[in-house]
């Protein structure tokens, strides 16, 4: 997937890679699939900063597989931490494969929310079977437990308790 703006900044992004892109004012961007053979899958999520007037910049890496395989991996947050990319809101997203016995327990602050987004296959959160394009709002909960996974990445952002939930393009 290639992305380009109207400043000229242009990349490249391939499977396993995440970017945090900051467009700020006045910018025209846009992403498209130079292959004229592959087909491309692409999850955009728009998170509102918690500060305004935030200096256009991009950010990408890669992120092993194996990080994230029966567990969850932080891929983003707002100070970069273990390696992740940073973003300029009280949010955190990480990133889990899971499938077959694999169980895992995301642990959460009753005081915050969760935002759990399934984009491939399908799991159960809470006993609750989801698939592939469904998504759970989570409130009050300290745990979310993972089990039951096909072939299953899972997207979970953890949010402020007043944070609006992310949206999806």
């Amino acid at each position: 997937l290639t992305h380009q703006d109207s400043l000229g900044n242009g990349e490249t992004l391939r499977p396993g890679e995440v970017q945090r892109m900051s467009a700020g004012r006045g910018i025209l961007h846009s992403e498209f699939n130079r292959s004229v053979r592959e087909t491309t899958h692409l999850l955009q999520i728009w998170i509102e900063p918690h500060t305004q007037g935030v200096e256009s910049g991009y950010e990408q890496k890669p992120f092993a597989a194996a990080g994230r395989d029966g567990r969850f991996q932080l891929v983003a947050s707002p100070d970069g931490r273990d390696g992740s990319l940073s973003m300029h809101a009280d949010a955190a997203l990480y990133l889990g494969h899971f499938n077959g016995a694999q169980q895992a327990e995301f642990e959460l602050d009753a005081r915050r929310r969760a935002y759990v987004h399934v984009a491939r296959g399908r799991v159960s959160v809470n006993g609750v079977k989801l698939e592939a394009g469904d998504a759970l709002k989570v409130e009050k909960e300290t745990a979310l437990r993972f089990e039951q996974g096909e072939q299953a990445e899972v997207l979970v952002f953890e949010l402020s308790g007043v944070q609006p939930t992310p949206s999806f393009v």
